[in-house]
């Protein structure tokens, strides 16, 4: 044996068994990690390019020991013969691991994208997790976020001073809040609106197709007026805003309605036109009241002188008293007319207003038929007593008590009734009586001088204005509501007098 190559024959030797420690080694190393997780790609890579170089290295390291083992036994010729087949075994362990490389090289792409989708369907997992877990509480949240938002609209909806009313395009009322239900005089309890026709509410039926014409045109209305009918068949007007609902297929075909009521404000209104009309017809009531008075008073002093001349039973004393007559009657409407424009102050005192009521009563019972008329006096005690001119004031009740008995025609009721307003800062009188009524062509003209709806001879046309004159010198004001066949109430508005309000 040669002692210079025994180191490289060490080497050579070792080194192939150190080989096969190692590659078992890592062998021994990949196999763990491939059952720590069997689904990663990666670790089966890794343990199959493993088990190749173990294959190789064991080959490997076999064959240089087997040839330095029958070197030194001078068997080479063996060698040469098993030494194609150790390196074919070589050769084939690499393809195997070329094979191993490209093959996974798609399984790595196929593997990334379905950790790509796992992570995703895992994140999707943990979410669908979250919320499987906080479903009731964010029930509970959203529940209780209705709640309060239903609440909150459905406290306006009641609360609204307003009329709040739902129907469908055909008019049937689906929903209506309690302001609705007492606009229209009906009950809030009672739910017997739902399902009827909002068309028998309106005084004209034909104004629902005026209503659905705009709405389907502009697709809103916008506080345009129309005339109510209240359950009990008065009239009332009306202040209509709507639109065409168009949140949801079911609701399509539905309109919301806002409606106010402005028969306060018209009636505000009347008076105001009323006022103004009648202080125009003061003025000229008064200059022609002024010219024509003079010539009366000449007219009727100098009747009186040819009177004094004449005998008693002769044709011109009649003639002369004829004229005196008709002269009066003229001084007396043309002292009314002066009544109406006068705008002097009255001679105010304190007076208790039921005194003069009854007193008034009084007097109309011993100079007026009626006793198939029943008169009833319904009296709140807590008004003070007012600063009234009495006589002016009898004057307006005597001509109101009057006209009420001539509008029962003899038969019926007559009801005076005294009252203090909302704010308690007003006395309120009223005279109602259960006759035909008022005609509404007549209603705007009733206060009017001359104007009478009674027959020739039976009036002057002259007491309601000249006690809308006086009412109006007394601060206060004076209107009538009448329906035909229900009967007038006539309505007397004083200011109680200073420092004695009611509260």
């Amino acid at each position: 044996m040669n002692f210079n190559i025994f180191p490289l024959w060490f080497v050579d030797v070792c080194g192939a068994m150190l080989m096969i420690v190692f590659a078992f080694a890592c062998l021994r190393l990949a196999l763990r990690l491939k059952r720590s997780d069997a689904q990663n790609v990666l670790w089966t890579y890794l343990f199959w390019v493993c088990v190749a170089l173990t294959v190789f290295s064991v080959s490997r390291s076999a064959g240089h020991i087997v040839r330095q083992l029958l070197v030194m036994s001078e068997k080479g010729r063996i060698w040469a013969a098993i030494r194609p087949y150790s390196g074919a075994i070589n050769t084939i362990t690499f393809i195997v691991v070329g094979s191993v490389t490209l093959f996974f090289g798609r399984t790595w792409a196929v593997y990334q994208a379905i950790s790509r989708d796992r992570q995703a369907l895992q994140a999707a997992h943990e979410e669908l997790l979250f919320f499987n877990q906080n479903l009731e509480r964010l029930v509970e949240q959203r529940t209780e976020a209705l709640a309060i938002s239903e609440q909150r609209y459905r406290r306006i909806f009641e609360v609204s001073k307003d009329m709040i009313l739902v129907t469908r395009k055909d008019g049937l009322m689906l929903n209506m809040n309690p302001a609705g239900y007492h606009m229209l005089g009906l009950s809030p309890g009672n739910d017997f609106v739902r399902g009827t026709s909002f068309r028998q509410y309106l005084w004209d039926k034909n104004d629902w197709e005026k209503i659905i014409e705009s709405i389907e045109r502009k697709g809103f209305l916008a506080s345009v007026e129309f005339d109510l009918r209240t359950s009990d068949g008065s009239r009332k007007a009306a202040l209509f805003s709507g639109s065409l609902s168009r949140e949801g297929p079911e609701e399509k075909d539905q309109i919301h309605f806002l409606i106010k009521d402005i028969e306060q404000r018209r009636m505000m209104r009347e008076q105001m036109a009323q006022a103004d009309k009648l202080a125009s017809i003061g003025e000229l009531s008064a200059g022609i009241a002024h010219e024509i008075n003079n010539p009366l008073g000449i007219i009727l002093g100098y009747t009186q002188l040819l009177l004094r001349a004449e005998s008693e039973k002769s044709e011109r004393y009649a003639d002369l008293k004829t004229i005196e007559k008709h002269v009066r009657s003229c001084k007396t409407i043309v002292e009314d007319l002066l009544n109406f424009a006068r705008t002097s102050s009255p001679k105010k005192e304190l007076v208790d207003i039921h005194k003069v009521i009854e007193e008034v009563i009084s007097f109309v019972r011993h100079h007026a038929d009626l006793e198939k008329i029943r008169l009833e006096t319904f009296y709140d005690r807590r008004i003070s007593p007012l600063l009234l001119d009495e006589k002016k004031i009898k004057q307006v009740l005597i001509n109101l008590i009057m006209n009420a008995r001539h509008a029962v025609d003899g038969k019926g009721s007559i009801t005076v009734s005294t009252a203090l307003n909302e704010n308690q800062t007003k006395a309120v009188i009223k005279v109602k009586d259960d006759g035909y009524g008022i005609e509404k062509k007549n209603l705007n003209r009733i206060f009017d001088p001359f104007f009478t709806t009674k027959p020739t001879g039976q009036g002057t046309g002259l007491g309601l204005s000249v006690s809308y004159g006086i009412i109006k010198n007394h601060g206060g004001s004076i209107y009538v509501r009448s329906q035909p066949g229900q009967g007038s109430t006539f309505t007397i508005v004083l200011p109680l007098s200073k420092g004695k309000r009611n509260i």
